[in-house]
């Protein structure tokens, strides 16, 4: 049996993990805790009682979830099969660098959002060595000097390798997968085997990157959803349909070797749901292997994840019913509820629940600043005249309620990307052409718009240059006959926002035709950005035109292409390009997460590394053109990553 599944067999019955919970979920006179909106299942039989009576109330007729026996838990129908989920211009706290001699001096780290604060990525860097989850292998690369890079060691990863965090010569590996889990159902002399998504947390020590090292392993029931680190504390988010056996909700669990599980207290606010999911918050400390803490909460599909160093905010939107009574009678539009939860040194308490109006775009559209959360939200819903949509701007107080707002942003628009930057928000919404909004959050309670800027186009991501300028990277448009808009090809823009109520471009490029595409308008860890090198280096997938030998008739022909480009930019020249790096060209499968497309680059001093699914280049950061090295990656050809 291999080291997961050790880690997750269960040889408890129903009973006793019923008895486990009930002392587990500190049961007070009254039957129930009550923290703030948040309310505590005592135990296992009041959350059984609460899930088939709610769950009743909204389906109607069932409760909707699955039973581990194949039977619906209320009428011993067989449901349809709920499909599980699969389901961030500041740098990141640096990992230590490799020791030894032979280190760069100055390189790259990943992408993220709030400083201090890591997220994962299927590749970190150390300044000399580069770690990346290539299929389903673990690849260490020495990658400088560049011309001698190669590969140092090769390590299987069981179950799907999700992503990695690194901190000085500890490597954390978050994995998922369907495993068999062992219970002993009341009455049954025998343990049953069923099948459950698990996560886990692998720490290799690297000390000896020859030969990593496996130093802990921690399992968690349910899905990856994501994952933050503070100082070497690993916050895991995991999520799982409520799974039942013989008419009993399995509860979530926390294994670490074979030790005894741990079972999380389950919290929930009294408020319907549709479709009720377990969402874990777990801490676990990369550096010392402690056993993990956790608690759980009972909410509804999806979440967006924000966190600061003192908070996580858990965004998900309501699932309640339309009311058809409020429908006729006036409006009815979505809503996101947003619970904080304080963090510190690795431990998780529930703080408190807020609402805004409208849907997160992603985890750029929150922000804690001074104290209050600030929210950007796309309100799309209906009325007895017909749809509507326009944005939102919502300030919450620690007590997460809602202390100011603007709405109706950019009516009949959607928002594309948001950045919040000090007491600024800067917003992108789209229909025809791209306004760029300037918003005044300095005073919480009177948020204002100070300008805006109206352009042809569209940004997907926004990156702070400094102070004053906006780096942009979306895509082309241009309005049509029918009185829409025409997607040309990826577009980069540099914004002057000095002047805060009349924003400019002052540059703006466009790569390629129509289709063009890159993984930075996807995922921001793709964008890579130094100021101090005055460096942009943006992967593409480029669909080229090539204008025909004259003739009589006027012709062209359209190739791909795919790699990276690679800039100067500054706000005095704008975007001056140093060069591109070809990873693929022609007839290679084509498309923003194709093998041979950039998914992410970095730099090691005057070195830059692009990363395709196939490769590792290495090229002069001077003269991009300039191939110094190349690692093949043995994951390239895992027919799964093809294109089609």
């Amino acid at each position: 049996m291999s080291g997961h599944m050790q880690g997750v067999v269960v040889a408890v019955g129903i009973l006793v993990i019923a008895a486990i919970i009930g002392s587990a979920m500190v049961q007070e006179a009254s039957g129930q805790e009550t923290v703030g909106e948040m309310k505590r299942f005592s135990s296992a039989e009041e959350l059984r009682i609460y899930l088939e009576e709610n769950a009743q109330t909204i389906t109607g007729n069932t409760t909707g979830y699955r039973d581990m026996t194949g039977s619906d838990v209320a009428t011993g129908a067989v449901p349809q099969e709920m499909a599980e989920s699969t389901d961030a211009p500041m740098p990141t706290m640096a990992p230590t660098a490799a020791p030894g001699g032979g280190s760069a001096d100055d390189y790259s780290t990943t992408n993220i959002q709030v400083a201090g604060v890591d997220e994962p990525d299927f590749i970190k860097n150390d300044g000399r060595y580069i770690y990346v989850i290539s299929g389903d292998t673990l690849v260490i690369v020495d990658a400088y000097p560049a011309e001698k890079a190669t590969i140092v060691s090769e390590t299987d990863i069981e179950g799907q390798p999700e992503e990695l965090f690194l901190a000085g010569d500890r490597l954390a590996v978050i994995t998922s997968g369907q495993e068999e889990v062992l219970i002993t159902p009341d009455g049954s002399a025998a343990p049953v085997p069923i099948s459950r998504r698990m996560t886990h947390v692998t720490v290799y020590s690297v000390r000896d990157r020859s030969q990593p090292e496996v130093l802990s392993d921690a399992a968690f029931t349910g899905s990856y959803e994501n994952a933050r680190m503070i100082g070497g504390m690993i916050y895991l988010i995991t999520g799982e349909y409520v799974p039942w056996y013989g008419g009993t909700p399995l509860l979530p669990e926390v294994r670490t070797g074979n030790a005894t599980p741990i079972y999380p207290d389950v919290y929930y606010p009294d408020i319907p749901q549709q479709q009720y999911r377990y969402h874990t918050i777990s801490s676990l400390d990369i550096r010392s292997g402690d056993t993990p803490a956790a608690e759980t909460f009972l909410l509804g599909y999806g979440s967006t994840l924000y966190a600061s160093q003192e908070n996580i905010y858990l965004g998900y939107r309501k699932s309640t019913p339309p009311v058809y009574a409020e429908r006729d009678a006036g409006e009815h539009h979505e809503e996101t509820a947003v619970y904080r939860f304080a963090i510190q040194d690795g431990a998780i308490d529930y703080a408190a629940m807020g609402s805004v109006p409208g849907i997160l775009l992603n985890q750029f559209s929150l922000d804690e600043y001074d104290g209050y959360l600030r929210v950007a939200t796309t309100v799309q819903g209906w009325t007895a005249q017909g749809s509507y949509q326009y944005s939102t701007v919502s300030v919450l107080d620690g007590d997460m309620e809602t202390v100011g707002t603007i709405a109706n942003i950019a009516p009949g628009e959607r928002i594309y990307a948001t950045r919040f930057i000090g007491d600024r928000l800067y917003m992108v919404t789209f229909k025809q052409i791209d306004p760029l909004f300037v918003i005044d959050l300095s005073d919480p309670e009177h948020p204002g718009i100070l300008g805006k800027l109206k352009i042809p186009g569209y940004s997907d991501y926004l990156h702070p240059y400094d102070d004053t300028h906006l780096i942009g990277v979306g895509k082309e448009t241009e309005a049509n006959e029918w009185g829409g808009a025409s997607v040309g090809g990826v577009k980069i823009a540099l914004f002057d926002v000095s002047n805060v109520s009349s924003p400019k471009q002052i540059d703006s490029v466009e790569i390629g035709e129509a289709g063009t595409d890159s993984a930075a308008l996807n995922d921001h860890r793709a964008f890579l950005f130094a100021k101090s090198k005055n460096l942009l280096v943006i992967p593409i997938s480029e669909i080229r035109r090539t204008e025909n030998p004259p003739g009589k008739y006027q012709s062209y022909t359209l190739d791909t292409w795919q790699g990276a480009y690679v800039y100067d930019v500054d706000p005095a020249r704008g975007f001056d390009l140093r060069g591109t790096v070809t990873h693929a060209l022609g007839d290679a499968p084509y498309s923003w997460n194709a093998p041979d497309a950039v998914r992410r680059s970095l730099y090691m001093d005057d070195v830059v590394y692009t990363v395709s699914e196939r490769r590792i280049v290495a090229s002069s950061l001077d003269n991009p053109k300039d191939r110094i090295g190349e690692v093949l990656l043995p994951g390239g050809q895992d027919p799964r990553y093809w294109y089609i």
